[in-house]
């Protein structure tokens, strides 16, 4: 038997005694070393997420990394103890989206504590189909573990910076300064970004953005932020802009604060129950903005992120808010909701 944090419902999180998993030809079992919570676990945790209907039981947590504790006789290329980050995205592995690496648009996903049971438990079990698709991804033993943890939604980031194609000494702009936004702050540092500023309405987070590299923070609750933007770009606007939260009044202010030229990736996705804006679109034609949004991760995109940190281009470590037990997954679930947090891990 094993302890794991298990969703019986809406707001019903239970740490409780379940069976150690079986794996099955193809598979591998993973002792989980530590699993961090995000958004995505929340909605399940409030019962808000479609892949978790009502009477679903079943284990969340697919921010995961452990170490290889079984592996089917029929699998060569991985080993008993070696350290392994799990992209929980798989793809079915044949339509257009998989065939060309976008295995996170499939419409036939399946998802490690999505779709099946996850990390937030002392062991996992890895599908076949992930196990062949690549999804068990290396990391070195000088990564701390909870870092190791943060590769998925540091996937996500890559995923959306690459869409963007940062140049050396370019003005970043990042709006919203959460998990993802101060992510965003690093990456595009390393990216050789020359000024990244940004804008986040909440105090203790601008003070973490700071602390995160950021060169400019701005409360637009309290400042004019356009007019902030022109003081430090010589009035010409960022050449880059992520929105990074999921607030309407950021994406129709982008198009706005965008220089000629620039681009801009929609990271976050609106409430489905409002997704709509109102976008000037003469700007986009006038002033021949890119507009881009991503979703997800690719595998691929995970493979490049455990490059990166394995490489110690991006050190994530001052991303790492609390650390609970597994025994105390609910008091985390509550710490990871405080909005003054960024990232908390469970460690089984």
């Amino acid at each position: 038997m094993m302890l794991a944090a298990v969703y019986h419902g809406p707001n019903d999180l239970r740490v409780e005694e379940v069976p150690i998993p079986e794996i099955g030809p193809g598979e591998i079992l993973v002792k989980v070393l530590s699993a961090s919570i995000c958004g995505t676990d929340l909605r399940i945790w409030h019962g808000n997420h479609r892949m978790f209907p009502p009477g679903t039981v079943r284990i969340p947590g697919h921010e995961v990394v452990g170490t290889i504790s079984q592996v089917s006789p029929e699998i060569t290329d991985q080993a008993v103890g070696q350290r392994v980050f799990c992209a929980p995205n798989t793809g079915c592995g044949h339509c257009q989206q998989c065939i060309t690496g976008n295995n996170n648009l499939c419409a036939n996903y399946d998802a490690l504590g999505v779709t099946s049971d996850g990390g937030f438990a002392e062991y996992v079990r890895i599908p076949a189909r992930s196990v062949q698709q690549g999804n068990v991804i290396p990391v070195d033993e000088s990564v701390d573990p909870a870092v190791a943890a943060l590769l998925e939604p540091f996937a996500c980031v890559v995923r959306g910076q690459n869409a963007l194609r940062i140049q050396p000494g370019e003005t970043v702009l990042v709006m919203g300064a959460g998990p993802i936004g101060v992510m965003h702050i690093k990456l595009a540092k390393s990216r050789g970004a020359g000024r990244v500023i940004v804008s986040e309405p909440i105090a203790e987070r601008l003070a973490q953005a700071v602390a995160m590299g950021a060169d400019k923070v701005v409360n637009p609750s309290s400042e004019d932020l356009s007019t902030v933007l022109r003081a430090e770009t010589g009035g010409r606007g960022a050449d880059v802009i992520i929105v990074a939260a999921p607030a309407h009044a950021a994406q129709e202010a982008a198009v706005q604060l965008a220089t000629i030229g620039g681009r801009i990736n929609l990271f976050g996705g609106l409430p489905k129950d409002r997704p709509t804006i109102n976008l000037d679109s003469n700007l986009v034609h006038y002033k021949e903005l890119v507009i881009t949004g991503t979703t997800a991760c690719s595998t691929a995109d995970c493979w490049q992120s455990a490059r990166i940190v394995n490489a110690g281009l991006v050190d994530l470590s001052q991303m790492i808010s609390e650390r609970y037990a597994l025994g105390d997954a609910v008091t985390a679930f509550a710490a990871a909701e405080d909005r003054k947090s960024l990232k908390v891990v469970l460690q089984p």
